[in-house]
């Protein structure tokens, strides 16, 4: 309760600020009385007018921005103001107003986007001047759709990077991989930097808060990083105040409602009761020693009279709702003479489709800069998030709903007429069903709560030493409170019946950075240099405190009072440090904006490396040439720039476990003579020669504009290798251990990137933009230890480890039998040998790699098309050669009997008369045992074409907008996933998922998934 008075205080307090700030806005208005107008033209191929283009009174924040016809319309104050009329890549133009009052203005192309300013680590550079693979998404990007996720909106914006989002659930965890997998045991997320400020996770970052991101994919730009620069970097800038003086007010908000998209084809009552009917006939063909069961449909609560079924529930239905979630971002933009700030303040309910599944959060953001003297400059950025939610449980394969929704019976209904919740145990006749919790039952009585509460910040001081030379010094950090609080009532079976259990976790964390460097930025004559050198502090703590009890009488206390339990649980505690000294430079050289060199180099020493292996060094080199400036190019009219780049470094990963490279000693207490008591022991073997996996990378690639910067091409080939990878080596048992921590293993990643973006049309009334960006990547284990032994890493399941580690084959292969089809009758002395009869699957005796769940080709097709006012996106996905590994076959499909099923298991299994099918006699598991291998008939073809995003919006127009004080309004409507093609074999809910979360190899392997919405929205924006 105090918590919430404490945010609700917070809320009050920046509302208020924004109203003061609005008041002193009317205050200052000044009393205008001009009306001008006009048209800003593009002088290309014609006068094509220029739309988005910006028109502001030179030296105060009032202006606009020319519609979709670039017309705009202004009131200023007297005829000696001054217009600026500035569009990216195009040369500004100021014009005194005088007595004129209608304007024809004509901008052309200038060289601001060959001088279009890219953030890189510690510092900005042209992005002419780039040698390095440096991707830029800006939030009109990013947000083109509603998003709720900061890692939502980047999906398929940038070539080489894959974004799996896994889970329709709000509280689910995407996943990020920057030019494929190189890791084994270490971490594969690439380094998160907000602000300058490395971000442990950005999943729940507001996504109206960021400004942009850069994407810096290749060792020239990640190795001023170093150590965590080996699976790429996302910069993430957030935005601050406005860019020219005045206030700005505006407001981005939307609603959306989310539907189950689709249904899997399971069983009704009259079908199930089919299967269990025919698994009882078939009793004797597979247990010969026992009595048979007798099929009846006796039970009154189920059946009437005549054994008809009172029931035919749909639990997809009852499991899942129309979700309706919104959201509200209010900011107050404000810029004097020597300062600028921005106020931001967030506000989202999203809901899950499946049932009290949710996340809460409320945000707000404060940020200030200044230029107080000539010599200095300043500023602040701090940022509250707290978020709340009841997170959806989506790891492993026990009794979750997303299971119980499929698989619990029919027959039975959501609650008797007596209010009793139902449950597949509640039934009198002998069907042996597996104990299977009704999902709706726990949906909405368990509670998965959490709790996350974040400050983050830094400030800054730059001191301007010379021209071209600033010093800079900054300090930021992360605090994380994290609040987990479960409870299983009493009465859900095979969860936690009949003792209930309760369970809370409090984990805490905080980062700190500090970090000075000097920037260098100068141009003398042909040569232009960009230089930055400096130092770096970092470090984390974390500790954790848990306890949890069984045995409650009754649900009314639930996690609230768990000294209630009559079964306490040890409680748990932990605390975890590293820290990281860093030395840091890059230095950039252009020669006539023509040839290009760029090195880098980083020095890191970290904590969680061996004694003899506490620092290590990760250099870069980067060449570029663009021939557009070379004389034998210059009367190509065609080509606008074309530019060759190449580039060579190593960085490194230290994202293991802390204390690796150390013996540690394990405590816990053991009953002695029937009294608790302490022991310790060593748990791991030290290794002080442990060191970070190192990624050598090459890349080079081509930039080329052509036709007037109509069409633009970026291509890029890659070819990473990661060595030293961390892998468990065997020691002789005589240690008493197995194995040891060591640097044994390595991985490559070969692929391609290609970006194509163009302007096919574009004229007053109609524009179309498209771009088609795409990537290979091939993956392969290069080397696993002395002996390149296999290794089976999980996740464990049916049949042991789903995948396998072997020299030659790609991460995350999986792993199981070959089907060959069913035994058929004239197979039976055959099927005998081994163990086997007619109806059976066939499958082969060893087994072999049967599919990989990571893509070799990803990409999109995205299309924006505007006419007059009404602008219109298409984002089209897609992924080719990737698999997916449908666990749910093992209880849906080939274990008849102890629960629903797929419908295709009554119609397409072996009988006698149709045994050319993949699909076994239907028997029941309960009675007469199962025969279920993970094997290649689970595997699908994961290839999909979706449509991510369609959206439909109107720009009201420069003199409507007038009329009501406002500077710029749109209205929106938008569907995500609009529509899914898949493979025929595929029959899960989404090929993009997973349900062993948080497992290094549980990409596309699922058994059962949290289904993807279709998101309906209405949205609108506007600023005055």
């Amino acid at each position: 309760m105090k918590e919430t008075k404490m945010y609700k205080c917070w809320i009050s307090y920046l509302m208020g600020l924004s109203l003061l700030l609005t008041v002193q806005l009317d205050a200052a208005a000044r009393q205008g009385n001009i009306v001008v107008k006009g048209v800003v033209f593009e002088r290309q191929d014609g006068e094509v007018p220029l739309a988005g283009a910006s028109v502001v009174v030179k030296g105060s924040g009032d202006g606009t921005i020319t519609n979709a016809q670039g017309r705009f319309q202004l009131t200023v104050a007297n005829e000696d103001v001054t217009l600026v009329f500035s569009y990216i890549g195009m040369t500004p133009q100021e014009i005194v107003i005088g007595k004129q009052r209608d304007f024809n203005v004509y901008l052309e192309s200038g060289d601001e986007t060959l001088d279009e300013v890219v953030v890189t680590g510690y510092g900005t550079q042209r992005k002419s001047d780039l040698t390095g693979a440096v991707a830029v998404v800006s939030s009109k990007e990013l947000l083109k759709v509603p998003a709720n996720n900061a890692l939502q909106g980047l999906k398929g914006k940038v070539s080489g990077v894959n974004v799996f989002l896994n889970s329709g659930s709000p509280t689910g965890s995407p996943r990020v991989l920057i030019r494929g997998l190189g890791t084994i045991n270490s971490s594969s997320n690439p380094l998160y930097v907000v602000d300058g400020v490395v971000m442990e996770n950005i999943q729940f970052l507001n996504p109206n808060d960021i400004d942009r991101m850069e994407v810096l994919k290749d060792a020239s730009s990640t190795a001023i990083y170093g150590a965590r620069g080996a699976n790429g970097v996302i910069l993430v800038s957030t935005k601050r105040g406005a860019p020219t003086e005045g206030l700005v007010i505006g407001y981005d908000g939307f609603v959306s409602l989310g539907v189950l998209p689709k249904k899997l084809d399971v069983l009704n009552s009259n079908e199930f009761l089919e299967v269990i009917e025919r698994g009882f006939q078939n009793y004797s063909k597979y247990n010969t020693s026992g009595t048979p069961p007798v099929f009846t449909r006796s039970d009154p609560r189920l059946f009437d009279a005549e054994g008809n079924p009172l029931y035919d529930t749909d639990w997809q239905e009852e499991a899942t709702r129309t979700a309706v979630s919104h959201n509200h971002q209010l900011s107050v933009l404000g810029k004097a003479e020597k300062s600028s700030f921005g106020a931001f303040m967030n506000y989202a309910k999203t809901e899950g489709i499946m049932l009290n599944n949710w996340l809460e959060r409320i945000n707000g953001k404060l940020a200030y800069d200044a230029n107080p003297k000539k010599w200095l400059s300043l500023g602040t950025n701090i940022l509250v998030n707290y978020n709340r939610g009841n997170e959806f449980e989506e790891g492993g394969g026990h009794q979750m709903p997303r299971r119980s929704m499929l698989e619990m019976p029919p027959i039975f209904p959501v609650k008797f007429p007596d209010g009793t919740w139902a449950h597949s145990g509640m039934i009198s006749d002998s069907y042996s069903l597996e104990a299977i919790p009704n999902p709706v039952h726990v949906l909405t009585t368990q509670d998965r709560l959490r709790k996350r509460t974040q400050i983050f910040g830094n400030s800054y001081v730059t001191f301007h030493i010379l021209p071209g030379l600033d010093l800079r010094t900054q300090f930021g950090f992360d605090k994380q409170d994290n609040i987990i609080q479960n409870y299983d009532p009493t009465d859900l079976i095979n969860i936690s019946s009949p003792l209930g259990y309760a369970y809370i976790e409090n984990q805490h964390s905080f980062y700190w950075q500090e970090e000075t460097y000097l920037n260098y930025n100068k141009e003398i004559g042909d040569h232009r240099i960009n230089g930055v050198i400096g130092l770096s502090w970092q470090e984390r703590t974390a500790e954790t405190n848990a306890i949890s009890a069984r045995g409650f009488s009754d649900n009314f206390f639930r996690f609230n009072s768990i000294q209630a339990a009559s079964q306490p649980g040890a409680p748990t505690s932990s605390y975890d440090r590293w820290s990281m000294n860093s030395y840091f430079l890059r230095g950039s050289y252009s020669y006539r904006s023509k040839y290009l060199l760029t090195f880098t180099g980083r020095i890191d020493g970290s904590s969680r490396f061996g004694a003899n292996n506490k620092y290590g060094i990760f250099p870069s080199v980067g060449l570029g040439w663009v021939l557009s400036q070379e004389r034998f190019l210059a009367d190509i009219d065609v080509i606008d720039e074309l530019k060759l780049r190449s580039s060579y470094g190593i960085t490194g990963n230290t994202e293991i476990p802390t204390y690796q490279s150390l013996a540690t000693i394990s405590s816990e207490t053991t009953l002695i003579n029937g009294s608790r008591v302490s022991q310790s022991y060593i748990n791991r073997l030290p290794n002080p020669n442990l060191e970070w996996e190192k990624t050598k990378q090459f890349d080079i690639g081509m930039d080329l504009v052509l036709l007037n910067r109509r069409l633009t091409l970026g291509l890029d080939y890659y070819h990473k290798l990661t060595t030293d990878l961390l892998l468990d080596r065997p020691v002789p048992t005589s240690t008493g251990f197995a194995a040891v921590r060591d640097n044994i293993g390595s991985v490559s990643n070969k692929g391609i990137e290609v970006l194509i973006s163009g302007t096919p049309v574009k004229s007053a009334d109609f524009n179309w933009e498209t771009t088609l960006n795409f990537n290979y990547n091939k993956n392969r284990i290069e080397a696993l230890g002395l002996n390149d032994e296999d290794i089976f890493p999980g996740p464990n399941w049916v049949s042991g480890s789903q995948t396998i580690l072997r020299v030659g084959e790609s991460l995350s292969s999986f792993w199981g039998y070959k089907r060959l089809g069913t035994w058929s009758t004239a197979e039976a002395a055959e099927a005998a040998k081994v163990g086997a009869i007619p109806g059976e699957a066939k499958r082969s005796t060893e087994r072999t790699i049967i599919g990989n769940g990571l893509p070799d080709w990803t990409g999109s097709f995205i299309n924006n098309f505007r006419y007059k006012n009404i602008d219109l996106s298409i984002d089209l996905q897609f992924v080719m050669g990737v698999d997916i590994l449908q666990q749910f076959f093992h209880s849906m499909e080939d274990r008849t009997g102890y629960s629903n099923g797929l419908k295709r298991t009554l119609y397409d299994s072996w009988t006698e008369d149709h045994q050319n099918t993949m699909i076994q006699q239907i028997r029941n598991g309960p009675y007469s045992g199962q025969n279920s291998e993970v094997d290649d008939h689970w595997v699908a073809n994961g290839s999909y074409l979706r449509a991510n995003a369609i959206s439909i919006g109107y720009n009201f127009g420069v003199e409507q907008l007038s009329k009501i004080g406002l500077k710029n309004w749109r209205v929106y409507a938008s569907v995500q996933n609009a529509f899914l093609i898949t493979s025929d074999s595929f029959m899960g809910y989404d090929p993009e998922a997973t349900s062993w979360e948080g497992d290094q190899w549980g990409q596309n392997i699922f058994f059962h998934q949290y289904p993807r919405p279709r998101t309906f929205t209405l949205g609108t924006s506007f600023q005055f």
